[in-house]
């Protein structure tokens, strides 16, 4: 694929993330597979997108002093710019001199002389002046939005919630690559076994310390390796393996799992059971529905059952009582996962995470009484907000005296998870810069008594 090419790619791509709310991941991957990129353009085509999506707004501080505010810049030429900035900040490989050359043409191709001669300009005027430096800014707060590309909103909630330095440390960690996790399948293959067969192939790997099923890729490409066709292999990040190893299951129970897609919680939890009992699973929307019964599929596993529904009014479904587990991995802002879904920090709201929380808690209420006298419910979410976790949990907890928390979930807690930073009486936060992990919180619930 010509440089001129991937490049026009790349920004109709970071167009159609940042101004339609497109999801990074699923746009990069439907590109590359309608192109049948190269692993070497598909790299490169996903660092231009990832790196100028995961560095906006210092890039924009580099920017704004070389256009007049009075200019309003057309979508495509400001993610022009952006990417091009990116380019000759972060990519030494690349060449200024190419850089600004093929901006321009492009530039010119889809606009006019007149925009190619304005971008030419402001990369030229970058290239001949430098940088700004972030770190003259007085205010705390901006200065660290600038460095690290989070909006001020954000980083101000944090500090509210965490301090300063906690957010400081989490909003560093962002910028950084999240090393790849991946689950064997343990009633296939070992883990033991599955590193020795990634290694004959190039592929070094450690152990995680969150699953006894966990691998951490250290070296190689492993994407499209065999132990993924033969159903011995599925990615998933560390911390979410964490969930259903602490479900405490046991072969032959019935487990629910109410917001199950894309199905890497719902296959771990079979997988734990031994595939022997029921995972009762769902999701909101057919398609993802559907999703997890391919990965449930491919896993070979036969103890998942999967339907669209509303987990909201699954009471009329289901029988009360009815589970001896249940998992509301529940839907929430993401804002733990920014390091490989860096868009959702633009596209998101502050008013966004109250609207999720009335979700949360809707979902909580009405999975109650689904669940047996002494079984256990954890609650799981892919965000670092008290909003969505602790406080959600203690609203619970204050509204359902028949639910309290399980005691021995902090003890059964793998041992270096047990005096973290993010540990309340509430449950377990997971910083990213704790463990080079996605963020992430859990708990567990034990119920008492039937609910009222």
């Amino acid at each position: 694929m010509a440089k001129y090419e991937l490049r026009e790619a790349a920004l109709e791509l970071l167009t159609r993330i940042g101004e339609q709310g497109g999801y990074s991941h699923v746009l990069l991957d439907q590109e590359m597979k309608k192109r049948s990129l190269s692993s070497k353009d598909g790299g490169l085509l996903t660092e231009i997108v990832y790196g100028t999506l995961q560095n906006k707004l210092k890039i924009d501080y580099q920017i704004a002093p070389n256009i007049s505010k009075q200019k309003k810049l057309k979508p495509w030429v400001k993610w022009l710019l952006y990417m091009s900035v990116y380019q000759m900040l972060y990519l030494e490989r690349v060449p200024d001199h190419a850089v600004i050359h093929e901006a321009a043409e492009i530039a010119k191709n889809r606009g006019h002389k007149g925009i190619s001669g304005l971008v030419n300009g402001v990369l030229r005027n970058i290239q001949r002046n430098g940088v700004q430096d972030p770190s003259k800014i007085e205010d705390p707060a901006v200065k660290l939005s600038v460095e690290t590309s989070h909006p001020e909103w954000l980083i101000h909630r944090w500090i509210d919630q965490y301090g300063f330095e906690v957010t400081r440390g989490i909003c560093f960690q962002n910028l950084k690559h999240l090393p790849m996790a991946v689950r064997v399948q343990p009633l296939r293959i070992s883990r033991g076994e599955a590193a020795a067969e990634l290694a004959e192939r190039g592929i070094q790997t450690e152990n995680s310390e969150f699953s006894s099923q966990g691998l951490i890729i250290t070296e190689g490409n492993i994407l499209n390796d065999p132990l993924f066709k033969r159903g011995q292999l599925t990615v998933q990040d560390q911390s979410s393996m964490l969930v259903a190893e602490m479900m405490s299951l046991e072969p032959g129970q019935d487990v629910l799992d109410a917001c199950s897609a894309p199905g890497g919680k719902t296959t771990h939890i079979a997988e734990k059971l031994k595939d022997q009992g029921t995972v009762y699973a769902y999701d909101l929307h057919k398609k993802k529905a559907n999703l997890v019964n391919e990965k449930a599929k491919l896993l070979h596993l036969q103890s998942i059952e999967t339907k669209q529904a509303d987990s909201r009014h699954l009471c009329d479904l289901h029988e009360k009582e009815s589970f001896d587990r249940i998992l509301l991995d529940a839907p929430c802002s993401g804002l733990g996962v920014l390091r490989g879904k860096p868009d959702i920090k633009y596209h998101k709201k502050e008013e966004d995470i109250y609207a999720l929380r009335g979700i949360q808690d809707d979902l909580l209420e009405s999975l109650a009484p689904l669940l047996k006298v002494n079984g256990k419910l954890v609650y799981s979410t892919c965000t670092i907000d008290k909003h969505e976790n602790m406080q959600a949990v203690q609203h619970f907890l204050e509204n359902h005296s028949e639910f309290e928390i399980d005691e021995e979930f902090h003890n059964e807690l793998p041992a270096h998870l047990q005096n973290s930073q993010g540990w309340s009486e509430y449950g377990l936060q997971i910083f990213p810069q704790d463990w080079d992990t996605d963020g992430f919180f859990l708990t567990r619930m034990v119920k008492s008594k039937p609910s009222f």
